[in-house]
């Protein structure tokens, strides 16, 4: 798409997007889907449900059952089949009350041809992101104008296979790019989750993070944790006195039987699952939730993760609660509930937006550097820092997990992909945050044709 064009492209897309556009209830008034919700040349739309009935489309796809992705999507949906993974059909028929007959679930990893879509297959990869979240390979002809756009592909009819990455939301990986349904390919358009293309976003991988996460649980459970180093390397005294009480604590704090500590995690409705079960497998203990969670977890296909829930919050040294909930008020009042069962807690409050860069971080680096960098970070329980307000009773960590790729793994799966257009799917709501994107997506444009090697090389399978 010529620059030209692309600008106009894009501002047709602002009008469609516009907030202060209201649907009447004549006949036909709808949202209009800007062009990166409808597959170029294919009658496909993904993550595309609140502009209803889309001309021309015969399949609506949804990534994962996130709100901002499924807008619109209700009981009373009948614009065409819906196709997802397994997990993501259970939760939106559980959560939505979507009709199941318009649900239809696909089997992961494995080419599906898609019904009355003129030859186009699909193929499910898991995204990393959140329970029954996918990325979508399309691969087939162009055989239709679709959607609301009035820019039309040169490319209808030609017979030509084109290849379509629709990333949705993902933490990007190594085995996002070496899966065998996309290594070797050359991808036309990459619809990407651009949610922290900003040099500013450069969180630790999300493996490291879980094992922190469970690490520093155990210790401070079993008592063995005496705080993390302060600046000057030296212990940090504040955590011993919360830990361990020092001589001078009150006799009444020292003959008290030990405490039992209980470990509160803040998560999404979906999402953070991970971190959760790995700080209940690492303290070998249940994890309680409300039955409303517990409903939403029963619908992912996680027997591991079901064989850890109980409905006796006395039975689980981990429960789960909503994010908001882990501030010092709140989570104080929690325990509180439970006095007489747990004497303290520690709460942990997993979110990408937690993590601050270093001081000083340079915010226009080199693309070699960004890796280099990127890769020289590590990340244990000693990272860990308490928030503001902790105490003894109540002790709190933020922590920089999140479930979106962050600058540097954007840069090492574009450093590691054959791709001809990426197209931006976050931020794109005003030409100041699309050009800055896109400036990136240009450096690695140059620098990937530049590279000798393929890929980068991971620091394990699961991150670089």
């Amino acid at each position: 798409m010529a620059s030209n064009k692309e600008n106009e492209v894009w501002k047709e897309a602002d009008l469609a997007e516009d907030r202060n556009f209201r649907p009447t209830r004549a006949p036909g008034s709808r949202r209009k889907a800007p062009f990166y919700k409808v597959l170029q040349g294919m009658p496909i739309a993904v993550d595309a449900f609140r502009y209803g009935t889309i001309p021309g489309v015969t399949a609506y796809f949804l990534t994962h059952a996130h709100s901002d992705h499924y807008t619109n999507l209700a009981s009373n949906w009948k614009s065409g089949p819906i196709y997802c993974s397994g997990d993501t059909a259970n939760l939106i028929i559980h959560m939505l009350s979507v009709d199941p007959k318009w649900v239809h679930p696909l089997p992961m990893d494995a080419p599906t041809i898609v019904p009355d879509s003129g030859g186009v297959t699909v193929t499910l990869i898991e995204a990393n992101h959140c329970p029954g979240s996918c990325l979508f390979l399309f691969e087939g002809p162009q055989t239709v104008h679709a959607g609301d756009s009035a820019f039309k592909s040169p490319f209808v009819g030609s017979g030509k296979t084109f290849r379509y990455l629709h990333c949705g939301d993902f933490r990007a990986s190594p085995q996002h790019v070496m899966h065998p349904a996309v290594r070797g390919k050359q991808i036309d358009h990459v619809y990407l989750d651009t949610t922290y293309l900003d040099p500013k976003y450069t969180f630790p991988p999300q493996p490291l993070v879980i094992s922190a996460c469970a690490e520093l649980a155990k210790r401070i459970v079993s008592g063995e944790w005496t705080g993390a180093p302060d600046v000057n390397g030296k212990q940090n005294s504040t955590m011993d006195a919360w830990v361990i009480p020092s001589d001078r604590a009150n006799d009444t704090v020292m003959k008290q039987p030990k405490d039992r500590m209980l470990v509160v995690v803040g998560t999404y409705s979906i999402g953070k699952e991970r971190i959760v079960k790995a700080i209940a497998q690492a303290l070998k203990t249940k994890i309680y939730c409300d039955a409303h969670k517990a409903a939403i977890l029963r619908c992912q296909n996680d027997p591991d993760l079901h064989a850890l829930l109980t409905k006796d919050p006395s039975e689980a040294g981990v429960h789960v609660v909503p994010l908001g909930m882990i501030v010092s008020d709140k989570l104080k009042a929690y325990v509180q509930r439970f006095k007489g069962t747990y004497s303290r807690a520690v709460g942990f409050r997993p979110t990408g937006w937690t993590y601050t860069p270093p001081s000083g971080s340079d915010l226009s680096p080199t693309i070699p550097s960004i890796i280099s960098r990127g890769q020289s970070r590590s990340f244990t329980h000693a990272d860990l820092k308490p928030m503001q307000k902790s105490t003894f009773s109540v002790q709190m960590y933020g922590v920089p997990y999140s479930e979106h790729s962050s600058f540097f793994e954007l840069t090492c799966f574009a450093m590691s992909l054959d791709w001809v257009k990426m197209i931006a799917t976050v931020n794109v709501g005003n030409e100041r945050s699309r050009a800055k994107m896109a400036k990136w997506v240009e450096r690695w444009e140059i620098d990937r044709k530049r590279s000798k090697e393929a890929m980068v090389k991971p620091r394990a399978a699961d991150y670089w």
